[in-house]
């Protein structure tokens, strides 16, 4: 699968950890930045990933910031972008089967690797139920 990553210097720990990850896992994981450990704005990565996984339809994206909340708010300013803030493997289960989530976001203050390990493989590899689940997503955007 195509993942596009970004985070911002709160989060750029464990993005880099499931970059590493999700690569050993045989995703093909682009990563968006940041790179660096200075302060920086989590709205530039989230628009960045939202905007590269709305081009490519069949990707999803991963975003990582302190508490995953401020890029998760971010990213879904986006019309057809369903970022989901996951803390479980329940969570990612249910974004996915029941919400069509295609990014899956992460808190790296919050987070710790093999919980965001088990949550990543979750998201990754539920689809979409459908069925009485699409009406729902087709009420989310305002028209």
């Amino acid at each position: 699968m195509k993942i596009y990553a970004g985070s911002d210097h709160a989060g750029l720990a464990l993005k880099q950890s499931l970059i590493k990850y999700l690569t050993q896992k045989g995703h093909e994981v682009t990563d968006l930045g940041t790179h660096v450990t200075d302060s920086c704005d989590y709205p530039d990565y989230a628009h960045a990933v939202a905007a590269k996984v709305l081009s490519d339809p069949d990707s999803k994206g991963i975003l990582t910031c302190g508490s995953g909340i401020g890029i998760s708010i971010a990213a879904n300013r986006h019309p057809g972008i369903r970022a989901a803030l996951c803390h479980n493997s329940l969570e990612a289960t249910l974004s996915r089967k029941h919400n069509n989530a295609n990014i899956l976001v992460l808190g790296g203050r919050i987070i710790g690797e093999v919980l965001a390990e088990d949550i990543a493989d979750k998201f990754f590899s539920t689809d979409f139920e459908g069925g009485r689940h699409q009406n729902r997503i087709e009420k989310i955007e305002i028209k």
